[in-house]
């Protein structure tokens, strides 16, 4: 992972502000307050960083090198070719999805990869289906983990990293272990492969898009 020492705004005054939320709706009220600070200020950024117990911490002006930068809305690069999905830029994460993916053997990368394909890096995301947080964990699937609270930073990254080993695991391909990911395994194990679903299909070429993409941000 890139080793990114955080910056300081350059000119005008400085509103100092940091904030350690562990609640949902803290977490909504803090983002709104720095964000608002930002604002008035056009040179001020927000840094943020998620510690061990799942606590996020935001600051607009950090002395910890553990806090990255916040964007303030998802920004995106296009591949080189145009066929192929827009990366969502987002480097918040990172620290968590290393310790959770190494903890699952598994590639940072691709754990990102399914973040930024399930929930465009909102942990409050919730699908139609009733899918849940960074990693869209279905509510049966998270009991099963034992994650409590899907909208929990950490336990829906480490619950999600788990599924995701286990799917790796039962069929030995990536592909497979996707489409399991996102339509279930009853569907993989019914069509012996990928689902004939669009949503399904796209899905996993979405993430193997994302995947190679964000390899470079976990190069040391």
């Amino acid at each position: 992972m890139r080793d990114r020492p955080p910056g300081r705004p350059r000119g005008g005054s400085t509103l100092r502000a940091t904030v350690r939320i562990a609640t949902t709706a803290g977490l909504v009220l803090a983002a709104a307050i720095l964000s608002s600070s930002a604002s008035a200020n056009a040179s001020s950024a927000v840094y943020r960083f998620v510690d061990d117990r799942g606590v996020v911490h935001f600051s607009n002006a950090p002395a910890d090198r553990r806090y990255e930068l916040v964007q303030p809305r998802p920004r995106y690069e296009r591949n080189a070719r145009r066929t192929q999905p827009r990366l969502p830029i987002n480097y918040g994460y990172d620290s968590l999805i290393v310790r959770e993916a190494r903890a699952n053997n598994l590639e940072p990368a691709l754990v990102k990869a399914v973040i930024a394909a399930e929930s465009n890096f909102s942990p409050f995301a919730v699908s139609r289906a009733g899918a849940q947080g960074l990693m869209q964990l279905m509510p049966q699937t998270a009991a099963g983990l034992g994650v409590e609270d899907p909208f929990h930073v950490r336990e829906n990254v480490s619950g999600g990293s788990r599924y995701l080993r286990e799917m790796l695991d039962r069929y030995g391909d990536l592909k497979r272990a996707l489409a399991a990911y996102n339509a279930g395994p009853r569907a993989v194990d019914r069509y012996r492969g990928i689902p004939p679903y669009p949503e399904t299909e796209a899905y996993v070429k979405r993430v193997l898009a994302y995947y190679r993409g964000y390899q470079g941000d976990f190069h040391r």
